[in-house]
């Protein structure tokens, strides 16, 4: 019987390298994911607070259903049925027949969708909380939109909406995980695959778990220093 040790050692009769390479791919999905949502949700914001009721309703109805359906669900779902529509219609207008949709971009949109109605309520709250005054003062001073929104809105919005946005990217490492039902081998697929092939169900879940909380403190660190620089120079509470 092969000792710990030897199952998490690289090569042919251990399951390091595979454990190394499904930890890499969801850091991969998760970032990429989490830049998805977060474009989905600043346009969300500006539909919700735009004015215009068209726009409103579209980023509420979408909002609505992505919180109310379960991820699981909805990842099975968007995975699976967006990716036939999507082929049928490359090949409706002419790709060819034999067309196949990129495994892990249909990860990062299916991911991103669900994690974009998410960003969407952290930043229209962010966006309400920036002092009307100062945008006032801008628009005084004769600043065009763009630039107002690059030196006024931006900056202030990003400070304020930073643990919201913190706390999404931790959720979106685990829910990482949630493409391991369609078959995508990141870290819980390779921990699943590793315990089923070698009995130690235990084992590598246990190591499965530990590398999520390593991601996790990791992220924590990294987080904790954006947010010192982001706050230098605010006087705190």
């Amino acid at each position: 019987m092969q000792s710990y040790l030897e199952l998490l050692s690289y090569g042919d009769k251990g399951w390091g390298d595979e454990f190394l390479a499904g930890a890499w791919l969801t850091v991969q999905i998760s970032f990429c994911a989490y830049l998805v949502g977060l474009v989905l949700g600043l346009l969300g914001a500006w539909g919700k607070l735009s004015g215009s009721r068209i726009t409103f309703v579209i980023a509420e109805i979408y909002t609505t259903i992505v919180r109310a359906v379960p991820e699981l669900l909805l990842i099975i779902l968007l995975y699976y049925t967006g990716t036939s529509a999507l082929r049928d219609l490359l090949i409706s207008i002419g790709f060819g027949e034999d067309i196949e949709i990129n495994a892990f971009g249909a990860a990062v949109a299916t991911l991103g969708f669900v994690q974009g109605a998410y960003s969407t309520e952290i930043l229209r709250g962010a966006i309400l909380s920036v002092p009307k005054g100062q945008m006032e003062a801008a628009k005084a001073y004769g600043m065009p939109p763009i630039l107002r929104f690059q030196r006024i809105l931006l900056p202030l919005m990003f400070r304020y909406a930073l643990p919201g946005l913190s706390n999404l990217w931790v959720n979106i490492l685990k829910d990482s995980s949630l493409i391991s039902v369609v078959g995508f081998s990141e870290l819980l697929f390779t921990g699943k695959t590793a315990a089923a092939s070698t009995r130690h169900y235990f084992f590598f879940f246990l190591v499965t778990a530990l590398a999520f909380l390593l991601l996790t403190i990791l992220s924590n660190i990294f987080i904790q220093y954006i947010e010192r620089r982001t706050t230098r120079g605010v006087r705190r509470a």
